[in-house]
């Protein structure tokens, strides 16, 4: 009997091999590769603009496959067939907009899976919890489940790409969402942060924060959804929240930590810790320069905090905090240390007091609107500054500047977000030129960048498919929970014109 060669077949009656020419038997045909000769000339516009930027085209991708198996060779050296077909993959998104809901995740937002009582009985709901500028907090459920509560149903339009023909191809409809009659608060002032306490917890709650006012200083409040919710309760949302501390000061933004029952805050006056249970504050860092970002590691004992001044401090929680800052250790930090001039002539340096480590500061040409830390590499974060850089840093090697840079971003003075998928290959953002821009993190390539909206994208939530609890219920571990995202990626984003969704074959 003949040996079996990987991507050949041999012939019995030629007495000799021959190449595979199709798709690897039992491999997945996804719509981005296997129907590239019926798509429309706007997509495959789209395929050579993306084949331009990467370097491998398609066919060469599956034929390197056949013949060399998952490592295959391209102008720019080996790589790995997944890799670079999750990156095709990646650079052919399906865009869809909501209708009716203007105004109401333009400032914060975030995913749960919760369970909610039905006409049925108990039921798993994937939730979306949204906060808009002018004080709007709601909750929408994602999928059918939804039509049990006669609530307001939003429906999806299709908005990229622009294709008429074979709508079919284009993606499948991730249906409408709903907003329950009693999933709708109006608070006292703009939603500041919305965040996932305990992301590996079964303790299934959400960290809500609110600005602050010309009158009053922002809040935080606890949204509980351990117990099953009935959304038939007209006061229902109302019911669920809890306010734990108030601040006589502006909250730009919190972070939770994972395995505690602590979040970290983000004001105008520096960075404090609040217990979520007995709502007891004290104070981790004071700076005259405002904390708009933040961001705590996956120990929970390290928090990067970004500030107006373009500073990303490293400030370690576990010491001792104290509830007088006067109390301080202070530091001042030279920006001429940080390879950037001051202000001004007379302004040389700069001033913070807390458990500091002066020599992991970073400084990046203006304000810090957004970091996120790596779970897969916990030294390594992103940042995105004021001015459109988004950067990847190790906290090793602060001082040999930025691993990656992120071509292309658009940002003048605009507090977005950005957003990483869970298997940390991709990062997205909006910018202030209305349009959606993707990015592989390793390689810092630009794979999408297309106008899908004429107000900003300000706020982003990649989707959960399923509850981790669940999952790690059946004894699998968190990275095969991980490897479950890859295979239905989704992205949620918001903006002044409304919901946004983001799909993938």
């Amino acid at each position: 009997m003949p040996q079996e060669l990987p991507g050949f077949y041999y012939d019995k009656e030629k007495n000799r091999y021959f190449p595979l020419k199709g798709p690897i038997p039992g491999s997945s045909r996804s719509s981005s590769s296997s129907n590239n000769a019926k798509k429309p000339s706007t997509n495959n516009t789209q395929e050579s603009n993306f084949c331009r930027r990467t370097g491998v085209r398609i066919s060469q991708l599956l034929q390197g496959r056949e013949l060399n198996g998952n490592v295959i060779t391209s102008s720019k050296g080996k790589c790995d067939f997944m890799e670079e077909f999750l990156k095709i993959q990646a650079s052919q998104p399906v865009v869809w907009k909501y209708r009716s809901t203007e105004k109401i995740a333009d400032s914060a937002m975030d995913q749960i899976h919760i369970d909610i009582h039905t006409a049925e009985g108990q039921t798993e709901a994937n939730v979306l919890i949204t906060g808009g500028v002018n004080g709007s907090l709601s909750l929408f459920e994602v999928g059918k489940v939804g039509e049990h509560n006669h609530g307001v149903e939003c429906i999806p339009d299709r908005m990229w790409p622009v294709v008429e023909e074979k709508r079919a191809e284009c993606g499948k409809d991730p249906g409408c969402i709903w907003r329950p009659p009693g999933a709708s608060l109006h608070m006292s002032s703009n939603i500041s942060c919305i965040k996932m306490c305990g992301k590996h917890s079964p303790i299934q709650r959400a960290l809500i924060t609110t600005l602050g006012s010309e009158t009053s200083g922002g809040s935080v409040y606890i949204l509980n959804l351990v117990e099953p919710v009935d959304f038939d309760s007209s006061s229902a949302l109302g019911e669920m929240m809890r306010k734990t501390a108030d601040f006589n000061c502006t909250i730009w933004t919190a972070d939770c930590s994972y395995n505690s029952n602590r979040a970290v805050i983000g004001t105008n006056v520096g960075a404090a810790l609040v217990n979520l249970e007995t709502g007891m504050t004290s104070w981790v860092c004071r700076s005259k320069s405002d904390v708009l970002s933040q961001q705590l590691d996956p120990s929970g004992n390290i928090v990067l905090c970004g500030l107006r001044n373009g500073a990303i401090l490293t400030v370690d929680v576990r010491e001792k905090q104290e509830r007088v800052s006067d109390r301080f250790i202070r530091h001042r930090i030279p920006y001429s240390s940080l390879g950037r001039q001051g202000p001004s002539s007379s302004k040389q340096w700069f001033e913070v007091k807390g458990n500091i480590y002066p020599s992991r500061t970073i400084l990046m040409p203006s304000s810090v609107c957004s970091l996120v830390s790596l779970q897969s590499y916990d030294q390594y974060f992103l940042a995105s500054s004021m001015d459109g850089l988004i950067k990847l840093y190790d906290q090793r090697m602060t001082k040999r500047g930025a691993v990656q840079s992120y071509e292309g971003h658009v940002n003048s003075h605009t507090r977005l977000q950005l957003g990483v998928d869970q298997s940390e290959r991709f990062v997205m953002a909006g910018g202030e030129d209305c349009s959606l821009r993707l990015w592989s993190i390793k390689s810092g390539k630009l794979l999408f960048e297309e106008k899908i909206s004429d107000s900003v994208l300000s706020t982003v939530c990649w989707k959960r498919s399923e509850r981790l609890v669940k999952t790690l219920n059946e004894g699998k571990s968190y990275e095969e929970y991980l490897s479950r995202q890859n295979h239905s990626w989704g992205t949620w984003f918001g903006s002044q014109e409304g919901l946004f969704y983001i799909s993938w074959s």
